[in-house]
């Protein structure tokens, strides 16, 4: 975003940050977890730009010379994303696909992760070889073979898919849900019949 676009809008309000839910053009999160939020500078310019259709508005406005806007709290794109069908291994995914617990003891907070076959004795660093576990269990597993450690696995470790860990991302709500927000995410509320 340049920067005369963020000088150039003034928010009238509190100290708020109001950030806008963004929809993929099939009126769904771009994901849950993180969830497809934007600041509503990021938002405000989108709609400017018409990249994007407003669903629903704070109380709040922006203001510049020439023109005033309610600040944005759900926008759709108006082009589709299309998914990613790769999951990046990375630190965050793994610790997602493990549910956020040690895949040992079942602990959570405080997590590292592991390599069920070490790397000294040839274990290569991959989703098939690695799961998140608590510091304890990471020390008490050591470079030792699983079965010389005491330790079971919860569950074998596997390269999860997209759509699994977009799933998975929806047990996980965030702290704060803006009540505009809750007709576009469904946190596995079971609907009226």
């Amino acid at each position: 975003m340049d920067g005369d676009f963020r000088t150039n809008f003034v928010r009238e309000g509190g100290g708020k940050t109001n950030p806008a839910l963004v929809l993929n053009a099939d009126y769904q999160p771009l994901s849950y977890y993180p969830l497809s939020l934007w600041p509503w500078q990021e938002a405000v310019k989108a709609a400017v730009l018409d990249r994007v259709t407003i669903l629903a508005e704070y109380d709040e406005v922006v203001r510049s010379p020439s023109v005033q806007i309610r600040i944005p709290s759900v926008v759709v794109l108006k082009d589709y994303v299309k998914p990613q069908k790769r999951v990046a291994f990375t630190r965050f995914n793994l610790f997602l696909r493990d549910a956020f617990c040690c895949q040992y003891c079942g602990a959570k907070g405080d997590l590292t992760f592991d390599h069920v076959v070490p790397r000294a004795a040839g274990g290569v660093t991959s989703w098939e070889n690695v799961v998140a576990a608590c510091q304890r269990c990471n020390l008490r597993k050591g470079s030792k073979p699983l079965r010389h450690s005491g330790l079971t696995l919860r569950r074998p470790p596997r390269q999860p898919a997209a759509a699994e860990l977009r799933n998975m991302g929806r047990r996980f709500r965030p702290g704060h849900l803006h009540d505009s927000w809750m007709d576009f995410l469904y946190w596995d509320a079971e609907l009226e019949a």
